[in-house]
């Protein structure tokens, strides 16, 4: 009898990068055999989107209504928020050692490990907030080894918007980018409230204006996985069909 669900285990992989043992939440289609091939989705917030954002489950329906490609989905946990903010946030003090990590440890490891298309467009990043902010300077950094983001709610700053502008290939990116309209105080880590959906219009605007394969959206909603949760069916349906 085929298996109807598919199976999430924890692997670790130590990065000299970062200089830490990192933990690995991967998912693998009830389907998977090493005979096919897979598309490979990196998961910053890895933990949030396995449990609030319960993207095996998305995955696993998709994939059995054949409205998604087979793909192997691999989380990474952040620690804690301080752990978070100095990966994933653009002044952050391991933020490109973090994005090194992703292509030159994480990458090569997974490509051995499991039978994927081992190209740009064959590997998705995804993430919320801050989460979404270092998948989408990552793919700007390494276009060749990441050729699709898929970013809910993005944190967007001055840095962003000039690697964004700075990019000279926009054409080996396609991208899917969400923002709640009523996200105009959202709490950030230092306790402020920051308005997200200003930047990230005019962050949509230049990378129109750039002419960046995008798929954009407005949501009503907030700075929530109450609504990052249900969205995601459409970015994985519209990003990896």
């Amino acid at each position: 009898m085929a298996k109807k669900f598919g199976r999430t285990e924890e692997f670790s992989l130590f990065s000299n990068e970062l200089k830490e043992e990192m933990i690995l939440l991967v998912y693998t289609p009830a389907n998977y055999s090493p005979l096919y091939k897979y598309n490979i989705l990196i998961a910053q917030d890895g933990k949030d989107y396995f449990t609030l954002g319960r993207i095996g489950s998305t995955a696993d329906r998709l994939l059995k209504e054949n409205k998604m490609q087979n793909t192997i989905i691999v989380g990474i946990p952040y620690k804690d928020v301080k752990d978070r903010w100095n990966k994933y946030h653009p002044d952050g003090e391991k933020n490109s050692a973090y994005i090194r990590f992703l292509a030159h440890e994480l990458v090569p490891y997974l490509d051995e490990k499991y039978p994927s298309y081992q190209m740009g467009m064959g590997r998705a990043l995804i993430g919320d907030s801050l989460a979404g902010t270092v998948s989408l300077v990552a793919a700007l950094s390494y276009p060749h080894t990441f050729g699709k983001v898929i970013m809910q709610s993005p944190y967007v700053d001055e840095k962003v918007m000039k690697t964004v502008t700075e990019f000279e290939q926009p054409s080996l990116l396609s991208l899917y980018h969400v923002i709640g309209t009523k996200e105009t105080e959202v709490p950030t880590t230092n306790g402020e409230k920051k308005n997200f959906i200003e930047p990230n219009r005019a962050l949509h605007t230049l990378m129109k204006d750039k002419s960046y394969s995008v798929y954009y959206e407005e949501f009503e909603g907030t700075h929530t996985w109450t609504y990052w949760q249900p969205d995601l069916k459409k970015a994985l349906s519209t990003m990896l069909k």
